[in-house]
């Protein structure tokens, strides 16, 4: 007869193992702690004999770059630790050494020779996280960087911010310079994308309201504050008093705070060469920028700045937390026209492939490739001269706005082909015969290929009003006008909004730089017909296709074009993102081989997926307790 476990010693068991995962967790993150608490090293400046200085001829300059923040796991803006040190990696590696706010002026006012590759590192807003995770990524490579602060936070004793305590705090352990992001972040003269007039909000509001925003807003400093018709609601000298209220505020708290107002300053949010969006607004901004700072970052978007840049002009490349590696060093390739100490990854996986265009970077079951700028990346897969009838599955994740690109057939210079590409979020299939014209056989926005519920107008500008007037009932004035402003929020809830089904004009959303994209992409080509699946959901079955010669496998990532931006940002860059890419035969046989796969398995997959369980459970412990 089979015994029967004892329940009580399993339940002990149990707890053992219960607890020495706790007690391994609560070590891990003890570590974790005390490198974000402690600093053990000591920035050691460059030494001119140990790197490669500036000719005296030649004025190289320095790179500037901004990061908004940094945490655990990548976010909307946010980059992850990891990326971050991925980054400061390929930046080390590439030659880069950091110069501090003295090094500047040095060369600005004595003509001072930097190192040939000088990179200025700043991490704006002060966010608390960031210092807590950036810190040991910056000592790990002898990066000095340049916290950027609002002194509001100061005032409103935010936690998720830096303190001056903490402030001075960094500054003792040498990696860390501080500047100022000004007094406040605010934004003035909004209207939603309906043109409903919204005035001024503060960050917690503008995050409110901001998915029913276009672009049709400012920053708090760069204009008049304006009507719902555009008339200023300021004369010049109440405009004055406002912007030098700002100034006048900050300087005293930090000066009160840290004992003196840091001698950088980066203006929010310029980008128009000069220091307001009205001439009028820049000339007062730029007499207190002259009177306060010894320098200013004005614009975003390109990294180099020389002799012939203003101190109070700089410029800077802000990394997005999506960005790969090869991303960001093809932007500053663009820029400097430097060599770059590209990531190739994996170089088993990569040596499958030819790169003819842009930089790839192979990682586990993920191929990433990288455009150059306004242009392409190309892969070829060696020895898929001879595919014909195949069957290719694969996940794409590149962002929505951008071009990610199956050749299939294809002649050795990539004249004639098939191609299935998903661009801009948009399911495209092309071929080009033998007179290399290419003509297009399908076109279907994803959305409609896949389903998504469809929202009208009328429905999406209610829920803009919506939100609009939950900020009035939330910072309503008084008890009255928030009875009120509740009053009219029920009505609103209640109005009835036309559906698409009923016969309304669909709200269609402008693709943002930054929008996620993620779909699984089924290619089935067998003789002249093509089958093209998207997450499970047929685009077309049995396509006629003209081209049945064998030939070639290419992947191709490209630029977009122009794009709308609600953060006003600009990249002409592209990481196409190729997961689980996997090409079989298409015999119709019911195992098909296999003719080329770029999945994980056996121990790759399971070490793989341990570190994925262990970062969860990390995470969750951090979150929870």
């Amino acid at each position: 007869m089979k015994q029967q476990r004892d329940p009580v010693k399993r339940k002990n068991v149990r707890k053992v193992i219960r607890s020495i995962l706790e007690e391994i967790v609560l070590i891990t993150l003890l570590i974790i702690v005390i490198r974000a608490i402690f600093t053990f090293d000591t920035y050691e400046p460059y030494d001119e004999t140990m790197v490669e200085m500036a000719d005296e001829e030649e004025d190289t300059g320095f790179i500037s770059l901004s990061y908004f923040g940094v945490d655990r796991n990548e976010t909307k803006t946010l980059i992850s630790t990891e990326r971050l040190q991925e980054h400061m990696d390929a930046l080390s590696k590439s030659g880069y050494v950091t110069i501090t706010q003295q090094d500047i002026l040095d060369y600005y006012n004595e003509g001072k020779k930097l190192p040939k590759k000088s990179l200025f590192l700043m991490f704006e807003d002060g966010r608390r996280d960031t210092a807590i995770f950036a810190q040991n990524v910056t000592e790990d490579y002898n990066y000095i960087s340049t916290i950027l602060t609002y002194a509001e936070k100061f005032e409103t004793k935010d936690s998720k911010f830096l303190m001056p305590d903490d402030l001075e705090s960094l500054e003792e352990g040498t990696f860390c310079e501080l500047g100022t992001n000004g007094y406040r972040l605010e934004y003035i003269n909004v209207f939603d994308r309906y043109d409903h007039y919204l005035g001024q909000l503060n960050t917690l509001e503008y995050a409110h309201v901001q998915p029913y925003l276009d672009r049709n807003y400012n920053h708090y400093l760069m204009d008049y504050i304006r009507d719902e018709y555009g008339i200023s609601r300021e004369s010049y000298e109440q405009m004055k008093m406002r912007i030098d209220y700002d100034y006048d505020e900050m300087e005293h708290i930090y000066t009160e705070e840290l004992g003196e107002l840091p001698q950088m300053y980066v203006l929010m949010h310029s980008n128009t060469g000069q220091f307001g969006e009205n001439d009028k607004v820049s000339a007062v901004n730029q007499a207190r920028i002259f009177e306060l700072f010894k320098m200013n970052f004005n614009r975003e978007g390109y990294s180099l700045n020389t002799q012939e840049s203003s101190i109070y002009d700089l410029t800077r490349l802000q990394p997005q937390a999506y960005w790969h590696t090869n991303h960001l060093l093809m932007r500053l390739w663009d820029d400097t026209k430097q060599d770059m100490a590209w990531v190739d990854g994996d170089l088993k996986r990569k040596g499958n492939w030819e790169e003819i265009n842009g930089k790839s970077e192979f990682d586990k079951n993920e191929i990433f490739l990288t455009c150059e700028p306004e242009a392409v990346g190309t892969l070829r897969l060696k020895g898929s001269e001879d595919y014909q009838d195949v069957i290719v599955n694969t996940q794409l994740t590149g962002n929505k706005l951008g071009i990610q690109s199956v050749y299939l057939r294809a002649d050795e210079n990539l004249e004639c082909y098939i191609c299935v590409k998903i661009e801009n979020n948009e399911l495209i299939i092309s071929e080009s015969s033998d007179s290399g014209k290419e003509k297009e056989l399908y076109r279907e926005n994803l959305d409609e290929i896949t389903k998504k519920e469809e929202v009208s107008v009328e429905e999406d500008e209610k829920a803009a009003l919506i939100a609009a007037k939950e900020l009035e009932v939330q910072y309503a004035s008084n008890v009255e006008a928030g009875k009120d402003a509740a009053v009219e929020l029920s009505n609103l809830k209640d109005k009835k909004a036309a559906t698409v089904e009923e016969g309304a004009e669909e709200y269609v959303a402008a693709i943002n730089l930054n929008d996620e994209g993620n779909c699984m992409l089924h290619i089935g080509l067998k003789q002249d017909k093509l089958t093209v699946t998207i997450d499970d959901n047929t685009a077309v079955e049995d396509l006629a296709v003209s081209r049945e010669d064998a030939g070639y496998l290419y992947l191709q990532s490209g630029w977009g074009g122009e794009a709308y931006s609600q953060r006003n940002l600009a990249d002409d860059v592209y990481d196409g993102v190729f997961v689980d890419f996997e090409v079989t035969e298409n015999k119709g046989a019911e195992e098909e081989a296999v003719l080329y796969d770029n999945k994980m398995h056996g121990l790759e997959w399971m070490t793989w997926k341990a570190e994925e369980l262990w970062k969860a459970l990390l995470n969750w412990f951090i979150d929870t307790f």
